[in-house]
Order: C-alpha cells, then structure tokens, then sequence
C-alpha cells in the first residue's frame, strides 16, 4: 500500500471497505429495525465460528474514501450500522463526525478488543474469549451480546455482565451451527436468570443479509 493512503488509513480518512447493504436489523436490542450497514475489513480476534472470515484479512478490501462511505450511507438510512472484522482496529473519530453531521445515528458492533473512538449512539460490546475487551469500553455498551457455543459459555457471559453498567441490556446468542443443541440451554437458562434476554440472528430466517 502506498504511504500516502496508509497514513489515510490510520488517520481514519479511509477504511478498507469490505461491503456496505441496506437491510433489516437482524439481532439484539434493534433487530426488525431498517439500517445501512457498513462492514470494515480487517479482525485479528479470530473466532473459529465466524462466519465473515473473508473480512479478517483487511488487505483484500480496498481502502475507501470515508467521506464516499457516509454519503452513500446516509442516501438509504439515517441509522448506520458499522460492522467487522473488528471494527475498532481503525479509528472511526472521521466516520461517526461525519455521519452525525448528516443527521445519522450511529451503531456499533464491537468485540471491544481495541481501545473505542467515534461517536456512538448505540454499542454493542460482543465480548470474545481469545481476545478481551478492552477495560473502558464496558461502561459504555448499551447492550452486551454474548454467544453460546457450549455450556462453559454461560460462565464467561456471567462474567462480562459483572463488568458492564446496570442499565446495559443483556444477551445471550446461539452460535448459529449448534443452534439446535444450543437453544433449548439458553431458554432454560434465561427462564432461571431472567436478567438475561434471548437474541436471534432473524436475518437468517429470513434470509436477508
């Protein structure tokens, strides 16, 4: 990559732009909700069950104006959802000025792995085991979405719910490939610690991005 752009880049003038859609909000506190989502490349956290692995290496997507990236967003949605990869691996003070400036709410899904910039309207901290979050961002998140894999994920999710605020909105997500076996834990266990709520990934039942 040219100098040039790579100071770009760090600058968070441009970011390597994986794909940006327009669609309904499929998880959490917003789903069912209409907003244009922009999906940053570039995730050294690593979770074995991803399932946007094309978007850790962020050399494949090409750096993208962030002037570009708001105007387009703000033509479809006045809520942008910014997505990864991880992210908060970039500097995102230039993305969010820019969409508030336009009128925009801006949201967050973050495993909260690298210190938070921007402005945000709404975060979700999505907290991973191979790679913790960052200490500061729990007393920001709005909502905490912890996924359940196997049994020994309702432990780390207690865990993280100890370190966010009180008013944080828990929940917990099947893994999508285990959802079957996972489903039913997850029902029993919200039903016995009600503090938590159930997400689902409904864009995948519905079968929209």
């Amino acid at each position: 990559m040219q100098k040039s752009i790579q100071e770009l880049v760090d600058q968070g003038k441009m970011l390597p732009l994986m794909e940006e859609f327009y669609t309904i909000q499929g998880e959490g506190y917003h789903k069912g909700t209409a907003a244009y989502f922009v999906r940053i490349g570039g995730c050294d956290v690593g979770c074995h069950w991803c399932d946007v692995k094309e978007s850790w290496n962020a050399e494949l997507h090409p750096p993208t104006d962030t002037d570009k990236i708001i105007e387009k967003a703000v033509q479809y949605s006045n809520v942008v959802v910014v997505t990864g990869g991880e992210p908060l691996t970039w500097d995102m003070s230039s993305l969010t000025k820019g969409l508030k400036d336009k009128g925009a709410k801006t949201h967050i899904e973050t495993s909260g792995a690298y210190p938070l910039t921007g402005e945000w309207d709404w975060i979700c901290l999505s907290p991973k085991k191979v790679k913790l979050p960052v200490e500061d961002i729990y007393d920001h998140a709005n909502e905490l979405k912890c996924i359940i894999y196997n049994k020994n994920d309702f432990k780390f999710a207690e865990e993280q719910a100890s370190k966010v605020s009180k008013d944080c909105i828990l929940y917990l997500q099947p893994e999508w490939s285990v959802r079957e076996k996972v489903i039913p834990l997850i029902v029993e266990y919200v039903m016995q610690n009600p503090k938590w709520k159930v997400s689902l990934q409904t864009h995948k039942y519905l079968n929209i991005p």
